[in-house]
């Protein structure tokens, strides 16, 4: 008896089997469906991802200190598509973050003005940015402290390249060996003497 059982499942073939139980259970259908798409996705995916030419890298920008007219050319819109923000009186080059603060960038308000006042009191309205220079003074302790934290995050995650000027001040001549926070060092020493 136990011999014509063995007879059964050896007649029907290993792949005939295995095609009974796929096909005999509703579950088993589904996980086939899912495991084939699946691995259609992994080998389609690769096949029709061709490597595109690298975006040519922009050069990256010799420190300078800006007026906000000067500031306001750095938009995304220009020939090299630089973008330019500063943030609590100084300078970055954002260029990086071009989805964030291009034109059509959630943060795009912002590009090639001053962002201070917009990042200290959560605001993306253009009536929150002035188009004069802002010395933030009315800002209360809390707004300014939002301020000082956006002002960290950019200094850790984009270039430092230099400093937003107020009406009338004179700009700084940077060497090009200069670190990013040679300007605060120096404000530094000016101040202790």
């Amino acid at each position: 008896m136990a011999d014509e059982v063995v007879d059964e499942t050896k007649s029907g073939g290993f792949f005939s089997n295995l095609l009974s139980e796929l096909i005999g259970s509703p579950l088993n259908l589904l996980l086939l469906a899912i495991c084939l798409f699946l691995l259609y996705k992994i080998i389609g995916g690769r096949r029709d991802t061709t490597p595109s030419a690298p975006k040519p890298q922009i050069p990256r920008l010799k420190k300078k200190d800006f007026t906000l007219e000067q500031l306001k050319e750095y938009d995304g819109r220009g020939q090299e598509g630089r973008i330019l923000i500063a943030v609590n009186f100084k300078v970055f080059d954002v260029t990086r973050g071009k989805r964030f603060y291009g034109p059509d960038g959630a943060y795009g308000v912002f590009a090639g003005r001053d962002a201070s006042r917009g990042l200290g009191t959560f605001s993306l309205n253009e009536e929150a940015l002035k188009d004069e220079y802002d010395d933030l003074s009315d800002l209360n302790l809390e707004q300014m402290e939002r301020v000082k934290e956006w002002e960290m995050q950019f200094t850790e995650k984009y270039d430092y390249v230099g400093r937003l000027l107020k009406p009338g001040e004179t700009p700084r001549e940077y060497s090009d060996t200069e670190d990013e926070h040679s300007e605060d060092k120096s404000t530094e020493e000016k101040k202790k003497d």
